[in-house]
């Protein structure tokens, strides 16, 4: 039986050439879906068994003799490449280590703006996040150029100044037995004074939001999929824009105010069932910093 996703509710079908197959049984090791086996010396799919085939394409990237095939469920040709990158273009740890230690999170931006070539490449390698489940459900909204970005930015910030009722004394009054302590807190301690400082900011003629990004993206995801989907993406795209020398920044505030405004969702093209996200903005640093910066874990428990 398929698993339902926003954007398939059938199986993926496997191709595979017999007379190619050595039945080396890789294919059946990796086929968590269970739909591949291997009986009476050949490999056989039968998508009755547990989920069928939910595209996920494992066994076609670690079949050594090129003969499984997986169409559906959204893969299309080009999707499983034939080969590996070359192993001497792999990051060493070293590399990448290197790469994450030079990251930070950039909220001040040059005034070029960000090429159309590198934004793409953004999203290619970002592609290549895993999902909770295939076929990956994450949608982006690209905001490109710093009149898009603006924009957003102040509805966002109109649609914050709506909602600032429930951030007042009042309405928390009235909510405290109903939230826990810690959320009480956070109204206190950082969503009233964020939503002041963007208001003031913006009657400033301030963008204290979205920082006057010439580049945005909005990652969001359908009902059916893991909702951490989007945040997994948005790392990617923040890597690889890292090593594009693009600075980029996550933007939390965004995913719950648009939550539940339609006009806004409708505004922008995101649909109205799908889940909150995360927003990410992008830009040339306009700052260059001189050391590096490590967070430590809250804990670390080893079982």
């Amino acid at each position: 039986m398929a698993i339902k996703t926003g954007r398939s509710d059938k199986v993926a079908e496997v191709i595979i050439d017999h007379e190619k197959c050595t039945l080396c049984g890789l294919c059946t090791v990796v086929c968590k879906g269970a739909p591949l086996y291997i009986e009476n010396d050949r490999v056989n799919v039968d998508h009755s068994r547990i989920f069928g085939c939910i595209g996920c394409g494992q066994c076609a990237a670690v079949c050594t003799e090129n003969c499984i095939t997986v169409v559906g469920r959204t893969l299309l040709d080009g999707d499983i490449a034939d080969e590996l990158p070359p192993e001497e273009t792999k990051a060493t740890y070293d590399q990448l280590k290197s790469l994450l230690l030079t990251r930070r999170s950039i909220r001040d931006f040059k005034k070029e703006e960000v090429p159309q070539d590198v934004i793409e490449k953004i999203i290619d390698a970002a592609s290549t996040a895993p999902m909770g489940l295939p076929p990956s459900d994450v949608e982006i909204l690209v905001l490109k150029g710093r009149d898009k970005v603006k924009q957003f930015s102040d509805d966002m910030i109109t649609s914050m100044k709506q909602s600032k009722w429930m951030f007042g004394p009042v309405a928390q009054l009235l909510m405290r037995p109903f939230i826990k302590k810690e959320t009480a807190e956070l109204f206190k301690t950082f969503l009233v004074p964020m939503l002041d400082a963007f208001l003031e900011g913006k009657t400033d003629g301030k963008d204290l939001l979205l920082y006057n990004a010439p580049l945005a993206m909005y990652f969001h995801v359908s009902p059916y999929a893991d909702s951490v989907d989007p945040l997994i993406v948005a790392t990617y795209a923040m890597i690889a824009a890292e090593s594009l020398g693009i600075g980029s920044c996550m933007i939390g505030t965004i995913a719950p105010f648009i939550k539940h405004n339609k006009k806004l969702k409708k505004k922008y093209a995101i649909s109205l069932r799908n889940r909150q996200g995360i927003m990410l903005i992008f830009g040339y640093p306009k700052v260059k910093y001189k050391r590096t910066i490590k967070r430590t874990f809250a804990d670390i428990n080893y079982y």
